[in-house]
């Protein structure tokens, strides 16, 4: 088989010749199209519920929440296991799939479950899936840079302006924030005055709800010109609030400033994001979505902060405090330095040993091409260029070049002997 392979390459040299340079042409392609990370993604393939539900104890939420969402999500096809974790407010459920499951198809799986299992559920709690990333889809963290102004309006400007910006960007899955405060209404209410007035939390909680809305009317006409009638009623104030009536105690309206005071505060916090010990900073995590070019990725959301910057207040800016291409441009740098230098040492080791040059470039030119053809595979297999893969294939380089030498210097010995024979005949 080999002998017969052999052969008819040596026939038809400007076959093999066409093949090799086809061959290294679309590995020259696949160089370029080839996706590329710092470290491979061997976290698990899973779909994320969130359910959130406010006040309630870890075992509350594992009653009611994380239960009956782990027992009717089992089950689904192509499910290994399913994993839930309760804490304070929250509910997170794990579902995890065997390796090559579409990401896609499993998360409307999970979907069309959570249909029916949300009806288990108790009332006004809704369960989330996370985003579609993956473990390792962390790719860059930022903070804002905002000397002299309160953690409160910089969270604004994070959650409000730079967030639905940078979501924007193909292949970005989400923009997690951290840090500082999120402003809102506190209402905070005398149990006694309640008592005293005979209302309870839900009545309160249920005036300030139907006062915050707005309601359409219908069209109006008057001298051939159309009048659109609504009814303007969201918040905008704490005096609005205070002066919402709850109930009417002969004739003299209870309103909210009665029963309590409200103030605008930040939200309760479990934690704070500290940077160098320098005092609190709020910024955002940029989450890559599965499967795509993590370079890619990050060169285009560097451009769109570029952009966002444009439209800060004076003195704001972004500051970069992880970004994972440089460890991407160091570990491609170490790799490409490498085959450089395994390619000069290679020459100079085929020269000196067998001082023929045509041997020796015949080893050389395997190199590229083998090297070139081996990124056909990983597109093929979905790998990304990464530390593991490209060492892989730089550890690879002596395997190729030893069988090269090795029938390099077997028909060189060949071809010597075959040549004395018929000198002395």
């Amino acid at each position: 088989m080999i002998e017969s392979l052999i052969s008819f390459s040596l026939r038809n040299r400007f076959l093999v010749l066409l093949v090799a340079a086809g061959l290294f042409a679309w590995g020259i392609y696949s160089v370029k199209v080839s996706k590329i990370d710092a470290i491979p993604d061997l976290s698990e393939n899973q779909v994320i519920v969130f359910t959130e539900w406010m006040g309630r104890s870890p075992q509350i939420i594992e009653d009611q929440v994380t239960y009956p969402l782990v027992t009717n999500l089992q089950g689904l096809p192509q499910v290994k296991y399913v994993r839930g974790t309760s804490m304070f407010g929250m509910s997170f459920v794990y579902v995890i799939f065997n390796d090559y499951t579409e990401i896609y198809w499993a998360r409307e799986r999970v979907l069309e479950r959570l249909n029916y299992a949300s009806r288990l559920l108790p009332n006004g709690v809704t369960p989330t899936l996370g985003p579609d990333g993956t473990g390792v889809g962390h790719i860059l963290w930022y903070t804002l840079d905002a000397p002299g102004m309160d953690l409160g309006e910089q969270r604004a400007i994070q959650d409000w302006y730079v967030k639905f910006a940078l979501q924007n960007v193909q292949g970005v899955s989400e923009i997690a924030s951290f840090g500082g405060f999120q402003k809102q209404y506190q209402v905070t209410l005398n149990p006694n005055k309640l008592n005293y007035y005979g209302l309870s939390t839900q009545q309160v909680i249920q005036s300030i709800r139907t006062n915050n809305n707005e309601a359409g009317g219908r069209k109006f006409e008057m001298s051939d010109i159309g009048y659109i009638i609504k009814t303007t009623g969201y918040l905008k104030s704490i005096e609005e609030i205070e002066n919402i009536a709850v109930k009417t105690v002969n004739t003299t309206p209870v309103r909210i400033r009665d029963l309590g005071s409200v103030q605008m505060t930040g939200e309760s916090r479990l934690g704070i994001f500290d940077k160098d010990g320098e005092g609190e900073v709020v910024g955002g995590i940029v989450v890559m979505r599965y499967g795509e070019n993590a370079d890619e990725v990050i060169t285009t959301v560097k451009k769109k902060m570029e952009e966002v910057a444009k439209g800060f207040p004076q003195g704001v800016k972004f500051n970069i405090i992880y970004d994972r291409s440089e460890l991407i441009q160091e570990s491609v740098s170490s790799i490409k330095t490498t085959l450089i230098e395994e390619m000069i040492v290679v020459s100079l080791v085929v020269i000196i040993f067998l001082f023929h040059w045509r041997s020796a470039l015949s080893i050389i030119i395997q190199i590229p091409i083998t090297i070139a053809s081996s990124f056909i595979l990983l597109n093929a297999f979905g790998i990304t260029s990464n530390i593991m893969s490209l060492t892989g294939i730089a550890l690879a380089i002596g395997v190729i070049v030893d069988n090269g030498i090795i029938m390099a210097e077997n028909a060189y010995k060949n071809l010597a002997t075959r040549f004395e024979e018929l000198n002395e005949s």
